[in-house]
Formats: structure tokens, sequence, C-alpha cells
């Protein structure tokens, strides 16, 4: 049984799409980094002395590291098994990803990453359908 992976990913989240021949299925991983911790849902808060109460950049940059590192872990357990992946995303989180990715998956397995915008949910599942559909209808010249 092959499984094609597509996997779109962010900072914030990662959408997973499985296909294989049982069916497809698309799986999401919510990533609890925040650049800005202590702010609920981007607002401001009203109290004096605010800048007192953050941690310092440093301190606030590791910890934000820490965040991407663990939930970047939990999306390679998820997609260890592919034997094709497609990784795509709107910034640098596909890259990063991508480091973890060639320690942890097997040198059989394929992988290509793109460069793409924000997308559904749905657009992310048949965008993979179409990747993978465009590489199983190339045929080897050997």
């Amino acid at each position: 049984m092959k499984t094609n992976i597509g996997l779109w990913i962010d900072h914030r989240r990662a959408v997973i799409v499985l296909e294989s021949s049982a069916g497809e299925e698309i799986h999401v991983i919510l990533s609890d980094a925040d650049r800005q911790p202590g702010r609920i849902h981007g607002e401001r808060s009203t109290t004096a002395f605010e800048a007192q109460q953050v941690d310092a950049d440093d301190v606030s940059e590791r910890k934000f590291t820490a965040h991407l590192h663990q939930y970047y872990a939990e999306v390679v357990a998820y997609v260890r098994h592919a034997e094709a992946l497609l990784v795509f995303g709107p910034g640098e989180a596909k890259g990063q990803l991508f480091k973890e990715l060639e320690q942890a998956l097997p040198k059989s397995c394929v992988v290509s990453v793109e460069t793409s915008d924000k997308m559904t949910d749905s657009q992310i599942a048949a965008h993979v359908r179409d990747h993978f559909r465009e590489k199983n209808s190339i045929i080897p010249l050997h």
C-alpha cells in the first residue's frame, strides 16, 4: 500500500493530506507557538507597565523555538511512514521542517518542497491530489 502525503505548513498549523489505496484522509495539527506570549488574540493589555511583565526578547525567542521544535516533531511523527511527501506553504516553516525531515525520513522517501499561498483545507487536498496525479502520469524514459 503506497502512501503519498501532502503537507501544507506554517508556524500556526499544519494540514496533512494522506493519500493511499484506502482513500484520502485530512489531519490538522495546531501549533502552540506564539511570538508574543501574554497577549490574547493580538489585543494589547490595558494595564500599566506591561513591558516589564513580558520576557526579554532572547527568552521569548528561545520559548518560541522550543515550541516550534515540539510542533515539528509531532508533524514528523505523523508523516514518517510516507513513501512520497509534498511539503508546501507560505513562509519559512516548510524549510525549517525540511531540515527536520532530512534526518527523520528514510532515504527512499521522495520529498518535494514548494512555495504556496494560504489555502483552505479543500484547496490543499486538491493541490495534493493534482501533484501526485502529475507525478504518477510521468513515464520514465528508461
